[in-house]
């Protein structure tokens, strides 16, 4: 009997809850998807790193498993008292306790089983159109193949299932503690609208915007950052926006009391009541859906900024086929060039010195005035620490500037597909990250470049053109000079680059690698590191590597920002659709007892159409809360980021583009959910009951 009645109750509350239904069902494939990522042998063996995007979609998974089980947990809780006059009734002809638990039990199971298998197969959908991405972006040909591993089911079939038990658990404890007149009476609670202590709560209006304001001024100008001031900045965000919904239900009541202007213009004072009084009995809730949707856009911004710098920046960080470098400046390359040989076709190739004549005045310079490196090579009078800058090689630069002959800058200009440059008698040429430039502009006239015999030389220029200045032709900068200057200078370390006729072979990297020993080099993946090799000061994304084989390490870059992008997206996307469910099920829910309120609205002399306007003021009031308010702090945060990111990074997208494209995506997720939501509602409300 049990068993019947639950699947009548529930295909008699699919109607209501079909948004839940589908999210769940979306929520399944979701999570299926993204879980194949892990268990793909394909992508294990194409890639040692595939381990890296096991390990971030499983710390989004972490993340998500939360959400849904906040969500799964919100909505049985919703649900039964939804329906607590129901279970009250149950009471009332006798049924106990324990049964009526076990019906619900049963509903709930019922629906979270239809809503996985279905979600399952919209994964298998879904694999697919991940896979194909994916391979997309690391520029590979994929072929449809549908994965079913055991490990991705049982995975995926934990996280879900484990979310429900707990809801599911927490539940039954709330039937033994139920009671007739409470089960009767509880529907009513959501109805009521206190005002009490509103003409101080409205304060906390502006107080919350002073608040969002200081934290903006804050994130823009405040230098010193450390743990304890991200998690103030954190806590202090939280706070702000719970402050938010307290304040304005607070100061929408104070308008209504006195009878401000727009109160009694059209249906103003219904609508200002009704949004009123959810914001009041809501305001945690929508405090957590804002910060949800706050979560969803920073993480779909971040995932546009490594999407960005994967577009762009890529390409150009490695300009030549294979480049290898050598810190024994007696290095010939043999063994280097008979794997070559042996498993490349070489079109072009150049061998040179990169040289050093003691001195550092660029690097000096650069440690002294570049923002990341701040006061740590400065003395307290403001002079630099020459002690500090030359006593060890900075993480960034070598311990002394780097020199090439004009003859060698030429011709690996020439290999770049790029023009030669000339040099008049006693002059030098900075050639410089177009990154750093942008930071420091000309700078040449504060520095003193020692030529041969210790002459000074004129500065001739700067030059910004990607010339793989990550450690193998300098770190950030190379200084150019006349081959006579170069040949009196110290040879620092040796370099050979080479254009392949055609694609590398898949393993030509592993092959260059597998030529080191592990005593001289530092293992990184599946490359080796010079100890003393320096790196520059690109940030977030840095590739420093004894050889880099252009054809290999893009697919492999690729892979590696493509993981990071992936995992933000997982993220973003389940708590967009959580927190629109929540949204939509919230005002669907209710559309059946807001029948009789539209019902006198229409008495009074409203026309159908006019109802319907009426209908989607009061869901777009509901909806445009949250998000326009999500957008606004997201915004403030985004735009920092993408701030920070051109500048460590070197991309030149406005650093407003990111959450433009991320908020444009996110509408339209949510145009859809407002648009079940409003055909809902109003059948719901506009439909005579029976028909």
């Amino acid at each position: 009997m049990l068993n019947k009645l639950a699947l009548r109750n529930v295909l008699r509350s699919a109607r209501d809850y079909m948004v839940y239904f589908l999210t769940m069902m979306l929520v399944t494939a979701i999570m299926f998807a993204f879980h194949s990522l892990i268990f793909s042998e394909d992508l294990r063996q194409l890639f040692e790193m595939a381990l890296l995007l096991a390990v971030l979609i499983g710390l989004a998974s972490f993340f998500v498993v939360l959400i849904v089980a906040w969500l799964i947990n919100y909505m049985v809780r919703f649900i039964l008292e939804k329906r607590s006059r129901e279970f009250g009734i149950y009471l009332l002809i006798g049924m106990k306790k324990k049964e009526i638990a076990k019906l619900y039990l049963r509903e709930s199971l019922l629906l979270g089983v239809g809503a996985f298998g279905g979600g399952l197969l919209l994964g298998l959908l879904l694999q697919q159109i991940l896979m194909a991405i994916l391979y997309s972006c690391i520029q590979m040909e994929y072929r449809i193949r549908l994965e079913w591993n055991p490990g991705c089911l049982a995975t995926t079939a934990a996280c879900y299932g484990g979310c429900y038990l707990l809801a599911l658990l927490r539940c039954r404890r709330r039937f033994r503690k139920m009671n007739i007149h409470a089960l009767m009476n509880r529907e009513r609670l959501n109805e009521q609208l206190k005002e009490s202590r509103v003409e101080a709560r409205r304060w906390l209006l502006p107080l919350s915007g002073l608040g969002l304001l200081g934290l903006g001024l804050m994130l823009f100008f405040y230098k010193n950052w450390s743990n304890v001031t991200i998690l103030g900045f954190l806590a202090g965000l939280v706070l702000v926006i719970y402050l938010f919904y307290s304040g304005l239900a607070a100061r929408i009541v104070c308008y209504v009391r006195k009878k401000g202007n727009g109160v009694f213009h059209g249906q103003n004072l219904f609508l200002l009541r009704q949004f009123a009084s959810k914001v009041r009995t809501l305001r945690f809730t929508l405090g957590t859906l804002t910060s949800l949707f706050v979560l969803a856009l920073l993480g779909c911004a971040i995932a546009l900024m490594f999407n960005d710098f994967q577009n762009q920046m890529l390409a150009v960080k490695w300009p030549f086929d294979i480049q290898i470098f050598s810190g024994d400046t007696e290095e010939d390359f043999r063994r280097e060039w008979e794997v070559l040989e042996r498993e490349a076709h070489v079109e072009e190739s150049h061998t040179y010195f990169i040289y050093q004549n003691g001195t550092n005045p660029v690097n000096t310079w650069l440690c002294t005035h570049l923002r990341i490196f701040g006061d740590d090579y400065l003395n307290s009078d403001g002079t630099p620490n020459q002690a500090e800058i030359t006593s060890r090689d900075t993480w960034a630069y070598y311990r002394f500037d780097t020199y090439i002959a004009l003859s060698d800058y030429n011709r690996i200009r020439e290999m770049a597909g790029l023009y030669a440059v000339a040099l008049g008698e006693g002059e030098y040429l900075l050639h410089l990250k177009e990154r750093v430039w942008n930071e420091t502009g000309d700078f040449t006239g504060e520095i003193a470049v020692s030529g041969p015999e210790g002459g000074a030389l004129r500065p001739a220029g700067i030059r910004t053109e990607p010339l793989s200045q990550d450690g193998h032709n300098g770190a950030d900068y190379l200084l150019v000079v006349s081959d006579e200057a170069a040949r009196q200078m110290t040879p620092y370390y040796r370099m050979l680059v080479a254009n392949l006729a055609e694609k590398a072979p898949d393993t030509l990297q592993q092959s260059l690698d597998a030529l080191e020993s592990r005593d001289s080099y530092e293992d990184f993946g599946s490359h080796r590191v010079l100890d003393s090799m320096a790196s520059g000061t690109d940030q977030i994304a840095v590739y420093v590597y004894k050889n880099m084989v252009r054809d290999n390490l893009i697919p492999e870059a690729k892979f590696l920002l493509s993981s990071v992008i992936f995992a933000l997206v997982y993220v973003g996307l389940v708590f967009v659709c959580v927190a629109l469910t929540v949204l939509s099920v919230q005002q669907l829910s209710d559309s059946a007892r807001y029948r009789f309120r539209y019902q006198v609205l229409h008495q009074i002399g409203l026309s159908r159409k006019e109802i319907s306007g009426v209908i989607l003021k009061q869901l777009a009031l509901f909806y445009l809360c949250p998000i326009l308010f999500a957008a606004l702090v997201s915004g403030i945060i985004s735009v920092y980021l993408g701030w920070m990111f051109n500048f460590y990074t070197g991309t030149h997208t406005a650093a407003a583009g990111y959450f433009g494209v991320s908020f444009l995506m996110f509408l339209s997720v949510y145009g859809f959910y407002f648009a079940v939501t409003y055909v809902g509602f109003q059948r719901n409300v506009l439909t005579e009951p029976g028909s």
